[in-house]
Formats: structure tokens, C-alpha cells, sequence
């Protein structure tokens, strides 16, 4: 069980906050993509033909998602459980009329079809980066869920792959593309609230789910894995241990080898709307605060109770606590306005803010139709999508960031430039965890 933080705690570490301000798989032998044509763009026309790496429950809703767009087929699906890509294969051929051609365990196997164009990466967090860098290594483009990756090396290596082989990669950070969340950003970029010195992230943890994982008992003995499972490949990069089934589907995102927990769960979405509505995509904190506690059950070990304190550069502080209704607060010295995740509902005070000039429609941040449908469309115009690899390397830096700290049980000083911390070889080596071999990039 995990005891939850005292708010004395809470207290004193917002306190010293607010003084703060004062002073590869190895190398592959892949087919090219299918070419779009002497200037990179597919014809407004053309169908996406897609292959989908990991079918559990939030792989087939992005499947179904990208199908309702209606100018995507799907050539294959791959998954390490027999189960879920059986069942995603049903479930396109019921949608479509027509199977996947390739139902592999493998999804290597789909990067060396000439006739995928692009996949959806919707695996647990830790085989994101393998999988991207892969694919962009083989010339397809990348819905890849968020967030980007598990670790802030692998982040890196992502953003590094998709500029060297010129993919397209939306990170899964949709709600940056709700139309209620863009306006509320143009209204943060255009100065409504006067200058934004604090931001206060809402994550909550009082969700069944959450509470499962903070009351469970003792760890089980392990199991051998379903006869369906591969489950050596499922574990991939992360070392071995032996198969426990609440370890794995969904629930892995509790333990840190091959998830961040809530700060990586939700934090991807929250933490990314105040990185877009602050306009620092490209960048990210310098000082780190967070303390926290974790589940001492054996077997999960993620932060369920915490708070953390970010200060950026300019002194800007985003100040994060796991209460509240789940969602952003922008605090200017001209009013302040709450972004509620999910779902994009605007509140502000004063109320007139948002009366003031432009609308939810449009706006110079841009709308589409839906985070999918916007991957989509930079896909056959090759320009950059919402959710950039970039801008979604940065919030989970953020993420991994306060991870790292809550770690460690100290503060951290961090440079955003280089990717690195001052001075504190023991933080910089969970920069980039050891990946197992064969599980490596090449």
C-alpha cells in the first residue's frame, strides 16, 4: 500500500517553490516506402494504407479511429498476444468487409511491405521508441500514442529518426487538437490573462484503477505466461522478470520499467496543453522539485501521491499536485483560465475573457476535424502535424523529468539544450535506461 503524502509535505515543498524565483532492433534490411511522388505529397485523393503495431483496447480504438476517416485501409496488424491482433483483425474486417492481408506477431513483418505507408503505434510505453525508430528507418510515417517514450534518451533518439528519414510523427497527445483547448491557448499567446507567471496541473488519483494499484496487496507468484503471449518480446528492452498478469496488459503503466505512471498517463495531455499554450514546444524547465510516494507492494512502483514544482528559465513556474478536478490553470497578472481534461470545457475569471476577439472555430493555431483526421492530412501534405515529434518529446521530458526527481528524493537542475542535468551523474544515467539486447537500437 502507499501512504499518501502529508500535506504538511504539500505545504513546505509549494512554499520553497514559491521562493524559488528570488536568486532496434539491430540494423534491419528494410524496403523503401511507397514514393508519393516527385514533391514527397500524396494526392488529396489517394487512400493511407496503414499497419497497426499493438492491438490491445486503445489500439483498436485508434484503428477505429483512423477507419472513420474514411480514406484509410488497413494492411496489417501486429501484436504479441495472439488474442489482440485476432481480435483487431475481426474487428477491421467487420468495419471494412476486408482483412488485414498480415496478422503477425512480428511487426517487422509490416515494415518491410512496400505497400504500408504508415503505422499506429499503440504499444505499452517502453517499446514506443523501438518502434518508431524503426519505422521511420523503413520510410513510413507514425501516429505513435503518447507518450512518446519512456525515457527522455529515447525520446531523443525518436525526434532524431523521424528528421533523418523526413517521416511524419503525430504523437497521440490529442487534446492539443480539441478546438475549446486551442482557443484557450491562442488566449494564453495573445496576453488576455496579462503575463502568466504560474500554471497549476491538476492530476488526480482517485480513479478505481488508481486505487488498485495503491491498495494492492502482495505481489502473486508468477505464472507462465498465456500460451498466446510472446511474453519475451513483450518485455522487449526492459529486463526480464517473471510473467505476472497484473503487471501486464493496462497495468503495466504502473510499473516504471515499461510506464510513468499517472505523471506520464495523463500528464502527456495536461502537462502538453500548458507547453502549447506557453509556446514552448521546443523547450522545457530548468528546476525540478517533486516528492512523492509509490506502492511498496512488489510489484507496482510508480508515483500515485505526489506534487512537483517546475520553474522554467524566466522564472515561469508550473506547479503540479495529484488533486483537483483533472485539468490546467493559467494565472496571469490579468485573470487566470482552467482547461478541464477531458473534454476541453473553458472556465476563466473574469467570465469576459473568453468574450474577447475570435472564436473556438478558428484561429492562427489552426482546428481540424480530429487528432487523427490532422495525421492524416500532414501525411498527404507532408506538413507537420498538431503533436510534432518535438513537442511531444518535451512533455514527457517533463514527465520523465519529475519521475527522475521523485527517484532520487531530490531537487535537480536540468538543461534543456543539452538534454542533461548539472552536475549529477546519478540522474544522468536515467537518462537512458540499459535496453536488453536484442531489443537495441542499431
Amino acid at each position: 500500500m502507499t501512504t499518501p503524502l502529508p500535506r504538511t509535505d504539500r505545504r513546505t515543498l509549494l512554499k520553497a517553490g514559491a521562493a524559488m524565483a528570488a536568486p532496434l532492433f539491430v540494423h534491419s534490411s528494410l524496403g523503401p516506402a511507397r514514393a508519393w511522388g516527385a514533391d514527397g505529397a500524396a494526392p488529396a485523393s489517394e487512400r493511407i494504407r496503414m499497419a497497426a503495431i499493438g492491438t490491445g483496447g486503445k489500439g483498436r480504438h485508434n484503428v477505429g479511429a483512423l477507419l472513420a476517416c474514411g480514406d484509410v485501409d488497413f494492411v496489417g496488424v501486429a501484436d504479441v498476444d495472439a488474442a489482440h491482433r485476432d481480435q483487431a483483425a475481426a474487428e477491421i474486417q467487420t468495419k471494412t468487409g476486408k482483412a488485414p492481408e498480415v496478422v503477425t506477431g512480428d511487426y517487422r513483418q509490416l515494415l518491410d511491405r512496400n505497400d504500408v505507408d504508415a503505422v499506429v503505434i499503440s504499444t505499452p510505453d517502453h517499446w514506443h521508441a523501438l518502434a518508431s525508430v524503426h519505422a521511420a528507418q523503413a520510410g513510413k510515417d507514425i501516429y505513435c500514442e503518447k507518450p512518446l517514450a519512456n525515457s527522455i534518451g529515447e525520446g531523443r533518439a525518436i525526434c532524431e529518426a523521424v528528421a533523418k528519414h523526413q517521416r511524419i510523427l503525430q504523437t497521440g497527445s490529442h487534446e492539443r487538437s480539441n478546438p475549446n483547448v486551442r482557443r484557450a491557448c491562442e488566449l494564453v499567446r495573445s496576453g488576455a490573462l496579462g503575463t502568466v507567471r504560474e500554471v497549476r496541473i491538476n492530476m488526480p488519483t482517485e480513479q478505481e484503477h488508481h486505487q488498485r494499484v495503491a491498495n494492492y496487496g502482495t505481489a502473486p507468484a508468477p505464472t507462465e505466461p498465456p500460451a498466446g503471449l510472446d511474453y519475451d518480446m513483450w518485455q522487449g528492452p526492459a529486463a526480464t522478470v517473471p510473467y505476472i498478469a497484473d503487471r501486464v496488459h493496462f497495468w503495466w503503466r504502473f510499473v516504471l520499467a515499461y510506464g510513468g505512471g499517472e505523471m506520464t498517463d495523463r500528464g502527456a495531455h495536461i502537462i502538453d496543453i500548458a507547453q502549447l499554450a506557453l509556446d514552448r514546444d521546443a523547450t522545457g524547465p530548468t528546476k525540478i522539485y517533486a516528492v512523492g510516494n509509490r506502492p511498496q507492494n512488489g510489484l507496482y512502483d510508480a508515483f500515485m501521491d505526489y506534487v512537483f514544482i517546475n520553474e522554467y528559465a524566466d522564472g515561469l513556474k508550473m506547479i503540479g499536485v495529484d488533486e483537483g478536478p483533472r485539468g490546467v490553470r493559467f494565472i496571469g497578472d490579468k485573470g487566470s483560465l482552467f482547461v478541464h481534461v477531458h473534454g476541453g470545457q473553458l472556465e476563466a475569471e473574469p467570465e469576459s475573457v473568453l468574450a474577447l476577439p475570435g472564436s473556438v472555430e478558428e484561429g492562427p493555431l489552426g482546428r481540424t476535424e480530429n487528432h487523427h483526421r490532422n495525421f492524416l492530412d500532414a501525411v498527404k501534405s507532408r506538413e507537420q502535424p498538431f503533436a510534432p515529434p518535438e513537442a511531444g518529446h518535451r512533455t514527457a521530458t517533463i514527465c520523465h523529468l519529475n519521475n527522475i526527481a521523485m527517484r532520487l528524493g531530490r531537487p535537480l537542475q536540468w538543461d534543456p539544450k543539452s538534454e542533461r542535468f548539472e552536475n549529477d551523474d546519478e540522474a544522468n544515467a536515467l537518462v537512458m535506461p540499459e535496453m536488453r539486447k536484442p531489443y537495441q537500437f542499431g
